[in-house]
């Protein structure tokens, strides 16, 4: 395959990389004591689903020749240190991390999936980051601030209006692009992943054995779907956007840029507020969990055997992937999978 279509496969499926289920405090009991309370997270990938467990990142893929591929990593303690734990401050701070994260997940499970040898090159991936940067500014911030423009000129709308138009085009538009992309049969299979990886955490958290016929039982809505904090985003920014006044078209959208991390921020201490209550927040979120039916689909017991093998490998890493270099085969199969338990130095892979 050539480095173009290698390009295209994982842009296609970036945005992905969006619906990421934040990893916050759970258990696998409600009634567990607050100290044992274990954050979990996770993000469907190609073919495959990555979770996150309180210190490692497992990521399970499925190769064409139908076996399982494995990989854990240590997740990034800079998160946990000095002012990236301030509120809004840690919110900002999580996106970075979950979307450097997901699209080194997006790479090697394309790698994987697609039965390739070659890994994707520096410049492959600088390109498929730059093009996907252009994506989400032209779609997401620039798109809506133009017609947003246009509309209000002609409706002769006021400032306050011009905002609310704003962050419904942007709304609009973003459902419409989940709604667009969701037609492709490998996107498809990418959100059935998704729908795997709700089913599994939630199976989790409510003390479900972890059991294909088990998990599928489970609902495939999560209250901390990137999908919910995505809606909670665009709401936001109407609040936050309207606080700025009027400008020629690239300073309005420039200013929009520059205040995302706010934006984010912000959003990110609602949903993990709202994600905790059973009163305000269940009501407060309910719409945007309606959107999680685009993103999701139903999987088959293939795909829950995947998001459990990865839940597992998150959870408990080095036990998971010993046992499965017990024999030479199994090794070979997952080459740079914990064999020797070491710590890789340069990027905290658990190799």
């Amino acid at each position: 395959m050539n480095a173009f279509h290698r390009i295209y496969k994982v842009t296609k499926q970036l945005p992905q990389a969006a619906f990421s289920l934040w990893a916050d405090e759970a258990s696998c009991c409600n009634t567990i004591d607050e100290s044992k309370r274990i954050p979990v997270g996770g993000q469907a990938v190609i073919e495959g689903v990555l979770m996150k467990g309180p210190e490692h990142w497992g990521l399970v893929v499925r190769e064409p020749d139908g076996a399982l591929w494995s990989k854990a990593w240590l997740g990034a303690d800079w998160l946990k240190k000095g002012a990236w734990k301030w509120p809004v401050v840690r919110g900002f701070a999580n996106m970075v991390e979950m979307m450097r994260v997901g699209i080194r997940a997006l790479s090697l499970s394309a790698e994987r999936a697609l039965g390739e040898e070659e890994e994707f090159s520096f410049v492959e991936m600088a390109i498929t980051i730059a093009v996907s940067i252009l994506m989400v500014v032209g779609l997401f911030i620039a798109l809506p601030v133009w017609i947003s423009d246009k509309l209000t000129a002609f409706f002769d709308a006021s400032h306050v209006a011009k905002n609310v138009i704003e962050g419904v085009v942007r709304g609009g538009v973003f459902v419409g692009y989940i709604a667009i992309v969701g037609l492709w049969k490998d996107i498809q299979r990418v959100f059935a992943y998704h729908g795997a990886e709700h089913k599994t955490i939630n199976a989790y958290e409510n003390c479900k054995p972890l059991t294909p016929e088990s998990v599928a039982a489970c609902s495939r809505i999560h209250r901390r779907c990137g999908t919910s904090f995505l809606v909670i985003v665009v709401v936001v920014s109407i609040v936050v956007f309207s606080f700025f006044g009027e400008g020629p078209l690239w300073v309005r959208a420039l200013s929009r840029v520059l205040l995302l991390p706010l934006v984010i921020g912000i959003s990110y201490e609602v949903i993990k507020g709202a994600s905790k209550s059973d009163t305000w927040g269940k009501y407060l979120i309910m719409p945007a969990l309606s959107l999680q039916y685009l993103t999701t689909r139903e999987p088959d017991a293939s795909m829950l055997e995947v998001a459990i093998k990865s839940l597992d490998v998150a959870l408990n890493p080095h036990a998971v992937l010993s046992a499965m270099t017990e024999n030479k085969d199994s090794f070979e199969k997952i080459g740079e999978t914990q064999g020797t338990q070491e710590v890789n130095a340069e990027d905290g892979s658990v190799e």
